[in-house]
């Protein structure tokens, strides 16, 4: 059975995608830390970080610093955050993220699906998506 991430690359499920190649997708997740809170995952379906191909994990570390560095200048966080969690979907990811301290690492303070705002959340897919294709 496909993750929900591979049902979102695939188009079954709407996504806001930032960047997407043959091998890695980028999306917003639903339940953000923060506005612009980014999902680096492969495409291929692989549940553990661990279990990745060097050199897809070097490409997937790749888009993640891009994506980072897209958000510090977007945003004007003092950083960008970095985590892999990859309990909640068996689908190897990447949360890249807005940063001025350590509460974005706390994921159980996420905004929920229901309460982020469209808008906002329209208005950063586009931002980052520009920022990307800018470099």
């Amino acid at each position: 059975m496909s993750t929900v991430f591979t049902k979102i690359i695939e188009g079954e499920i709407p996504g806001r995608f930032i960047y997407r190649d043959d091998d890695v997708a980028a999306f917003l997740t639903i339940e953000p830390v923060a506005y612009g809170h980014t999902l680096v995952v492969p495409v291929k379906e692989v549940d553990k970080w661990t279990d990745i191909e060097p050199e897809l994990w070097a490409k997937l570390n790749r888009v993640a610093q891009d994506i980072g560095q897209a958000i510090i200048e977007v945003f004007g966080s003092e950083r960008a955050g970095y985590l892999i969690a990859g309990f909640e979907v068996p689908h190897a990811h990447i949360h890249v993220f807005p940063a001025d301290d350590m509460s974005g690492y706390d994921l159980s303070r996420a905004i929920p699906a229901d309460q982020t705002d469209e808008k906002k959340m329209d208005e950063a897919a586009q931002k980052l998506t520009q920022a990307l294709a800018a470099k």
